[in-house]
């Protein structure tokens, strides 16, 4: 199979973006899955249930949030009703909505997506360790799972790397998202899992990531509260990543970055 990760889309421009490129990427690239994480794409702060709509209409299969899942309360009532949305796994018992996921291709293939927040630096979350080791308890690579997607929203790289190791031959891909700057550190790990500390981010890269930089400048310059951050609005630049899985083992052949757009140096893999 070939999935693409598309990271953190911000505000109008991302959206825009992801709505003009998505469906050439997905011909172009012969893709049987994409996973949005679209937790900034309202705005800058949570996805509204009009919104999700859009992405998934452009050809997103699946959408992935985050620490800003619930900044658009009225994403809270249709959660639970949209199946193609996923919140983070580790969440208290109670929130609305699911941590993981299921997707079958037009092929018949099943993937399953799961996402965790992490814990440096984020809030008081549960253990991503703990509730990923459960929900992988029920799902196997090569068994009744032809791909498992983790899409790690964390700030710290070494959370989300450790994170990488011990999923490391049980998973397709982790995916980092959150920091909004894409790294360039996408490889196979040894056990066959892709991985990646942050696809980065689908938006203005001419910005604070991706806020106005004048507005981003005045908050870090200054003790008193400024202006509320708004998503920059200029050209805007798709980050993804493209994962080829094995179709006996289910883990990752290859695993390579795609840019599109904006200002940042393009990137787009080979189809074959």
């Amino acid at each position: 199979m070939r999935i693409l990760h598309v990271g953190d889309v911000v505000g109008r421009a991302g959206r825009a973006l992801v709505k003009a490129e998505l469906p050439g990427l997905r011909e172009r690239l012969a893709l049987d899955m994409v996973v949005v994480n679209a937790e900034n794409a309202a705005g800058g702060f949570g996805l509204t249930p009009a919104i999700g709509d859009e992405l998934l209409a452009a050809g997103a299969d699946l959408l992935t949030l985050g620490n800003h899942a619930w900044d658009q309360r009225d994403l809270i009532g249709h959660i639970g009703n949209e199946p193609r949305i996923v919140r983070p796994l580790n969440m208290q018992p109670g929130t609305p909505g699911q941590g993981i996921a299921q997707f079958r291709t037009a092929r018949g293939r099943k993937v399953v997506v799961l996402q965790v927040l992490g814990r440096l630096f984020m809030g008081l979350y549960g253990d991503p360790f703990r509730h990923l080791e459960e929900a992988l308890a029920s799902w196997f690579l090569g068994g009744n799972a032809d791909a498992i997607i983790v899409d790690v929203h964390a700030e710290a790289t070494s959370e989300k790397t450790a994170i990488g190791h011990f999923l490391d031959g049980r998973v397709t891909l982790v995916a980092g998202t959150h920091t909004h700057v894409p790294t360039a550190d996408h490889r196979v790990l040894a056990g066959g899992t892709a991985y990646i500390s942050d696809v980065g981010m689908t938006g203005d890269y001419d910005s604070v990531i991706g806020m106005d930089k004048a507005i981003s400048l005045q908050r870090w310059r200054s003790s008193v509260p400024g202006p509320r951050l708004q998503p920059a609005d200029g050209a805007a630049t798709l980050c993804a990543v493209l994962v080829e899985t094995d179709p006996k083992t289910g883990l990752a052949t290859r695993i390579e970055p795609v840019r599109r757009g904006g200002a940042l140096v393009p990137a787009e893999p080979h189809r074959g």
